[in-house]
């Protein structure tokens, strides 16, 4: 499809908009708002940063990027993926860390969708995309351990650390926490779903739990003061960034950069079809870029478009981006109009709200259909980057799953079928062609299969044994594609029949075939005769030219 400008977006969305339609993106942006506050929240908490962060990512977010996306659908804020991500990040380099490195991923994300770059991000493979998500999930999980239980263990440097340490005590759990987490928990998995679409579990679990431990008097950790201004007091000034040091925060630019192009396209996925509108990818870079490179101005993290957030606001029958705008306004007035409450919400009570988050999060579909059809090589991409994510750094996971399944995928591909005949002269009578059929010197190959730098060694390996070859035919049409590495091969190929006075031919190429062998100077040095539309005719005129080895 081509590209349509924001102009035309805007456009072709509010064609035709009227007050019902107001009225449905009003209902639904404030639904999506029910849903988004205790998430922010509580991601704000969990990606090493504070309550009130995570609701100014949720609010600027839903303007600026909401303002600015490729679709109507798309809603974005502070998710669970990035604050994994951000919790590392946090403890190595603290705040400023996450708001640099915010900054210049927005900056990058910015850069990939105005060079239009956007589906590249799709290259990377599903199982891969799996294994992180999963992973990310375990991530969180264990990162709410301690606030779930009320207590505050050591700091490790990997999620994996983190977990075993559990397991050498010394510590005791606070009863009155775990109660308030698993009320939590208890409500968000047994809330009936269609009760849900009117009132988020995890919106009523936050103000049981609240009521019951302010009621009670119970000394548990909760979130403090959520100060009702936008533009916190702990905000990235252009004055404090650190450009000494910049070569430092690389790596989680990156990770940050690719997660939030991941996710939020993933999003458009989905929504799209949910929705069967298309997703303008480029533009919805453009969107995030602007809005991360802002947020961190606000004092806010990292924020992606939302899965959970967006199919929300699709099921609340939301027609426009006006969903929100309006999901933003709504979390606006909550801070200036239910401060107070927040600042009693129990730390424990978020604790259930992303134990449970994280649990549903993984993909489960998709595992079940890897484990369960046993895609081998997809099952091990899969556990490799799921176990990487939890035991290494966050960006060197998703690279080692990367390249494994790319090692996998060129396995798979680089298999080229060669098969070596002779000339079956009957075929040839049979088709009413007209040849000698003395020569027992031409033979003819039938290549299947790219001719590229991992397919080389069964080529050379094929055409080891020439013998008394007088011509060989190389039957082209089932390569698609051919790189230097495969020149070099059939350049090679020539070089030793021509030793022997033997002639090479080809049959059938492809046009980009053809134009890569004439670009690295081939069809010149074998010679325009020796390039056939077909192995038959290529065939009548090696028996025409005559063999050495039959004279």
């Amino acid at each position: 499809m081509p590209r349509r400008s924001l102009a035309r977006l805007y456009k072709d969305e509010f064609l035709g908009y009227s007050l019902a339609k107001f009225q449905q993106d009003l209902l639904a942006g404030l639904t999506v708002a029910a849903v988004a506050l205790p998430l922010a929240l509580a991601f704000g908490v969990s990606s090493g940063a504070t309550a009130a962060a995570g609701l100014v990512t949720a609010i600027v977010a839903g303007f600026v990027m909401g303002a600015l996306s490729g679709a109507p659908y798309q809603i974005s804020g502070p998710t669970g993926a990035m604050s994994a991500v951000l919790i590392v990040l946090a403890n190595r380099y603290g705040l400023e860390g996450i708001w640099v490195a915010g900054f210049f991923s927005g900056l990058l994300l910015l850069l990939i969708g105005l060079m239009r770059l956007g589906r590249f991000i799709a290259f990377i493979p599903s199982a891969v995309i799996s294994g992180f998500t999963s992973g990310i999930a375990l991530i969180i999980f264990i990162g709410q351990i301690d606030n779930f239980l009320g207590v505050k263990t050591e700091a490790a440097e990997t999620a994996a650390q983190k977990l075993l340490g559990y397991f050498h005590g010394g510590f005791m759990p606070n009863l009155e926490a775990v109660l308030i987490g698993l009320l939590v928990i208890g409500t968000m998995v047994f809330w009936p779903p269609k009760w849900n679409a009117r009132f988020p579990a995890s919106l009523l679990g936050i103000i049981l739990a609240t009521l019951l431990s302010s009621t009670l008097g119970w000394s548990i950790k909760t979130i403090g003061e959520i100060p009702r201004t936008l533009i916190l007091q702990d905000r990235l000034s252009l004055a404090h960034i650190p450009w000494a040091n910049l070569p430092d925060f690389l790596a989680p630019t990156l990770t940050i950069t690719a997660l939030g192009a991941v996710e939020s396209l993933l999003c458009g996925a989905v929504a799209s079809n949910m929705t069967g509108i298309r997703l303008q990818a480029n533009q919805e870079l453009i969107a995030q870029g602007v809005g991360n490179m802002l947020i961190p101005f606000f004092g806010g993290v990292p924020a992606t478009a939302a899965i959970a957030r967006s199919s929300v606001g699709i099921k609340s029958g939301g027609q426009t981006r006006l969903v929100s705008i309006i999901h933003a306004v709504g979390l606006l007035l909550s801070m200036f109009l239910l401060s107070g409450f927040m600042a009693r919400i129990p730390l424990a009570a978020l604790a259930g709200v992303l134990m449970v988050t994280a649990v549903r999060m993984n993909e489960w579909n998709a595992i079940r259909f890897i484990f369960g059809k046993r895609f081998k090589t997809d099952m091990i991409a899969f556990t490799i980057t799921m176990l990487a994510t939890i035991t290494l750094d966050l960006t060197q996971a998703i690279l080692l799953g990367s390249f494994l399944a790319g090692a996998v995928f060129l396995n798979k591909i680089a298999t080229l079928d060669i098969d070596l005949q002779e000339v079956d002269v009957e075929r040839l009578r049979q088709k009413g062609i007209q040849t000698a059929g003395k020569c027992k010197h031409v033979k003819v190959a039938f290549l299947t299969g790219p001719l590229f730098f991992a397919a080389v060694g069964q080529f050379n390996e094929a055409f080891q044994n020439l013998g008394d070859t007088h011509a060989l035919i190389l039957s082209m049409r089932g390569v698609p594609l051919i790189d230097t590495a495969g020149l070099e091969a059939i350049h090679r190929l020539d070089e030793r029949l021509e030793k022997q006075g033997g002639t090479l031919m080809f049959a059938g190429l492809h046009d980009n075939a053809y134009s890569m062998m004439r670009r690295g100077g081939l069809v010149e040095h074998i010679g325009e005769e020796n390039f056939f539309w077909s192995s038959d005719q290529a065939i009548v005129e090696a028996e025409r030219r005559g063999c050495k080895f039959c004279s």
